[in-house]
């Protein structure tokens, strides 16, 4: 498969001279491509380099064919005709005033009497069959501008895309539309995304980190057993290091024990004076050096083992599983810890958003809001948590409630880690502060930090440890859209915390991976 784009020993530097990536050599041909890596590792600036918005630090960089890139998000200009949004409406325009017998200039050499044909493909394509090209993009819900957007891109028919966290905030009906469209995609594609279902659907897995790229043929599913081998592997070889060094320890012990013995003896000879001191000089020199280059060969085994014993440590380090035990809540099964009774709510001069809504939360039940975007579950978790107040009906709280958004807005960006954990929990000590962060992987001078300086998954980290090391911890959880802009291991962190929490969780989320993996027993659906 001849590859569309190259990197020959391509490193970049941000502004402030820090190597993002170093001497990376790569190739992506006709083929999906997952790219996933930490946060801050560099994805989206290769991405960057690869649409030509960025120049390389050193290296080369080929690019054969037309790249174009799928944004995030399309927010159309108002007005804007759904033949605009798909970029052919001066085409369409040109082919009318040929047909009405108006051509003028070039028109008839430049017509591309295809184009409709083409456009109303791509559109069936992407699930819209039916739709007309002079309606008002306005009319169409979030979901189906996803799927015009996508059907962009097969009317431009590039050789290759790069999808730079496609499906974040997109609801159920835009993230099926940008996997129906990558199904079916024929070229060239780079998908930058920690959304598992996306990923599934890869022809391989590029991971991007500090150290350079490792290659996972295949999908997420199968990037994942490979990733718990390695794991296995990784706890095999440690175990060998650690016994090695044990044993290497041991055998340098008895080493001296010998020695010590032999030089013992040694005295106890020359006090007795009944042989001759040049013989037992000659004897002592001899036993030195030997003594010595087994302290040398002894010392250099002692080294290698130890080597042998880091190495497999930080591959240790590298794959390790998250587990989080923070402390239990003490919610007793079937208490009352939520309650909406006939709740009813509208936005000053909207039409009613929350109609008749009633539900019960009780005990550790782990709850999921579905629905559309635009369908009102932000404002349900703003309505639970008693930011907003209903126009009809009743919210009862049972328990204590605590509340982590996308932004973590919990944590004071001029605050420290440690100085935020405190404020939030007046009765913890530093101590106790420490511990609580380095549990979340804050160990020593990272609790120092300034939340400024955290990228995204790092603050949900830090603000969750806030939370549920909290002096008395909440019995409720509401989240709302949790793992938006988080890379795969940060989500993993996440749910790695949510399972050690024995609260009741009321969670606002597009990612079924997630939800399935902090143990969801139940969905209200919403629009």
């Amino acid at each position: 498969m001849s590859s569309l784009i190259t990197l020959d020993a391509l490193t970049q530097r941000t502004p402030d001279g820090r190597v993002l990536f170093d001497n990376l050599t790569l190739a992506f041909a006709r083929e999906r491509t997952g790219l996933v890596g930490r946060n801050g590792v560099g994805k989206t600036t290769l991405a960057r380099l690869i649409l030509g918005e960025l120049e390389p630090s050193s290296g080369k960089l080929s690019v054969h064919g037309r790249v174009v890139a799928v944004r995030q998000a399309f927010e159309p200009p108002p007005g804007a005709t759904i033949a605009d949004v798909l970029g052919v409406s001066a085409e369409l325009a040109r082919l009318a005033r040929i047909e009405a017998g108006a051509a003028r200039g070039d028109d008839l050499g430049a017509a591309d009497w295809n184009l409709p044909a083409r456009a109303r493909d791509a559109l069936a394509r992407c699930g819209l069959p039916d739709l007309a090209f002079e309606r008002a993009a306005a009319t169409l819900s979030g979901g189906q501008m996803t799927r015009v957007a996508l059907a962009r891109v097969l009317v431009a028919a590039p050789d290759f895309i790069v999808l730079d966290e496609p499906t974040n905030n997109l609801d159920a009906d835009g993230r099926e539309a940008v996997r129906e469209m990558l199904e079916g995609w024929q070229g060239g594609a780079l998908v930058i995304s920690h959304d598992r279902a996306l990923l599934r659907g890869m022809d391989r897995i590029v991971e991007l980190s500090t150290l350079g790229v490792r290659i996972h043929g295949g999908g997420y599913d199968l990037y994942i057993a490979r990733r718990e081998a390695e794991r296995e592997n990784a706890d095999r070889n440690l175990d060998r290091a650690e016994r090695g060094v044990a044993r290497i320890e041991r055998a340098n012990q008895r080493a001296r024990e010998r020695q010590e013995r032999r030089d013992s003896a040694g005295r106890r000879k020359r006090a007795k004076g009944d042989m001759p001191k040049l013989l037992l000089d000659a004897r002592a020199e001899q036993a030195e050096n030997s003594g010595a280059r087994g302290v040398r060969l002894a010392e250099r085994q002692r080294a290698d083992a130890h080597e042998t014993l880091d190495q497999a440590r930080a591959e240790v380090e590298r794959v390790r599983k998250l587990t989080f035990e923070p402390p239990s809540t003490g919610l007793a099964a079937g208490k009352m810890a939520l309650t909406f009774e006939h709740v009813w709510f509208a936005w000053p001069g909207a039409p009613g958003l929350i109609k008749d809504l009633s539900f019960e939360l009780r005990g550790p039940e782990r709850v999921a809001l579905r629905g559309p975007n635009g369908a009102g579950k932000s404002t349900v978790l703003a309505l639970a948590q008693g930011a907003l107040k209903p126009d009809q009906g009743v919210v009862r709280r049972g328990v204590a409630i605590a509340m982590l958004d996308q932004q973590a807005t919990i944590l004071r960006a001029d605050q420290t880690l440690l100085d935020n954990f405190l404020r939030l929990n007046p009765k913890a000590n530093a101590n106790r502060a420490h511990e609580a962060l380095a549990r979340f992987l804050f160990r020593n001078q990272a609790a120092l930090k300034l939340a400024s300086e955290l990228s995204g998954g790092e603050r949900l980290r830090a603000a969750l440890a806030c939370i549920l090391f909290a002096d008395a911890p909440p019995q409720l959880l509401i989240l709302d859209e949790p793992t938006n802009h988080l890379d795969l291991d940060s989500v993993t962190a996440m749910e790695a915390a949510l399972n050690g929490y024995d609260g009741a969780l009321l969670v606002v989320s597009h990612d079924e991976d997630f939800l399935a993996a902090i143990g969801v027993e139940r969905v209200i659906a919403l629009g």
